[in-house]
């Protein structure tokens, strides 16, 4: 019998239209051979969802959202709302829609899929055989701590944010990345500053005394910025990676990079019991609607909703295999080598599509 899962799609703003698409076909021919049946809905967030409501995040798109089995995200923002008051620019939508949802870990793969080690900027023996998990704490730290703002002080603008973590909250973010390493080779780096900042001082304390529950999984610490180092010095020897908000944001792009392409990464938001899927890179707007988008992330990251919110990792390690056949010849123009056929992101989900066909 089969099972109905309700999905919200967010196509957001730029090419987050474009990429979720493609990605939505995907995700529902991988549902039909699993048996499962999709209920999809589409709903504002971001730029557009300002534009239509006067909102980024309306109670509408909420509501669905909290009703919903997991959410497929395209992206938000843009050059157009940056002239916005910052508490409505697009990025805080999709960070009141992380908070309401309790979405408080962030999984960021970055791996390198096929033969795309030569879309690298570093050297293949460096970055070949890269497979690194970085899990960002997504809810709290310096982008939601009190207080914050600009006011103005003897005279002059002072901006303020705060970084604020609680006990439980490091507890509940490094027993994640101690769950995810025992699944995979039972090693975890935490990074932290924690020879300046007090805060990062009581992460890696409360990360210490949580690795006694973890005999299995070996723990070691890296300062951020030796950490940004060793990510371009030596990749292969990461392989899960827990960290701070604003570290993860930083440390999760330049590992993605490894890969050749931002566009190839995928994410997941999870924590709450509703997950949230998204590509890492940006909305890129000045490709959006020129069929020039790299589907390839937000495909990736319907992989990851199968795997974590409907706990079907088959159908997640067939939609790597069908990205893999399929960049084995064909590209988007940002993962271009000599020798492959140059698609559009429309052809490249048809050619995804084919290939699971195939698998």
């Amino acid at each position: 019998m089969s099972t109905t899962k309700k999905i919200v799609v967010t196509s957001g703003d730029g090419i987050g239209p474009d990429v979720s698409e493609q990605a939505v076909q995907v995700m529902q021919a991988v549902a039909l051979r699993f048996d499962l049946q999709l209920e999809l809905s589409e709903h504002p967030v971001g730029g557009i969802a300002y534009d239509l409501t006067g909102t980024p995040l309306p109670d509408e798109t909420l509501d669905a959202c909290k009703a919903a089995d997991a959410i497929l995200l395209g992206a938000v923002g843009g050059p157009k709302w940056e002239p916005l008051d910052f508490s409505v620019r697009p990025e805080r939508g999709l960070l009141k829609l992380r908070s309401e949802l309790q979405l408080y870990a962030n999984l960021r793969p970055a791996v390198i899929y096929g033969d795309l080690v030569d879309a690298s900027t570093l050297k293949r023996e460096v970055v070949e055989g890269t497979n690194i998990m970085v899990i960002r704490e997504l809810t709290g730290g310096i982008y939601f701590g009190q207080p914050r703002g600009v006011t103005t002080e003897n005279g002059e603008r002072t901006g303020r944010n705060t970084l604020v973590y609680s006990e439980s909250e490091i507890q509940r973010i490094a027993k994640v990345g101690f769950e995810t390493a025992q699944k995979r080779s039972n090693r975890l780096t935490s990074v932290d500053k924690a020879n300046v900042l007090e805060t990062t001082e009581l992460w890696r304390n409360v990360v210490v005394e949580l690795s006694r529950d973890y005999p299995d999984v070996e723990l070691n610490h890296m300062y951020v910025d030796n950490a940004a180092m060793q990510l371009i010095r030596d990749p292969k020897q990461f392989d899960t990676v827990v960290t701070t908000n604003l570290f993860g944001d930083i440390l999760s792009d330049a590992a993605a990079m490894l890969t050749g392409s931002i566009g190839m990464l995928p994410s997941a938001s999870v924590g709450g019991d509703i997950g949230l899927y998204e590509p890492v890179h940006g909305s890129a707007p000045d490709i959006a609607g020129q069929d020039k988008a790299n589907p390839l992330a937000t495909i990736l990251s319907v992989g990851m909703m199968f795997r974590y919110s409907f706990d079907l990792t088959e159908a997640d390690e067939l939609i790597q295999k069908a990205v893999v056949q399929t960049i084995e010849t064909h590209r988007t123009g940002d993962i271009m080598s000599e020798g492959k056929t140059l698609v559009g992101c429309q052809q490249m989900g048809d050619l995804v599509l084919k290939a699971l066909e195939s698998l």
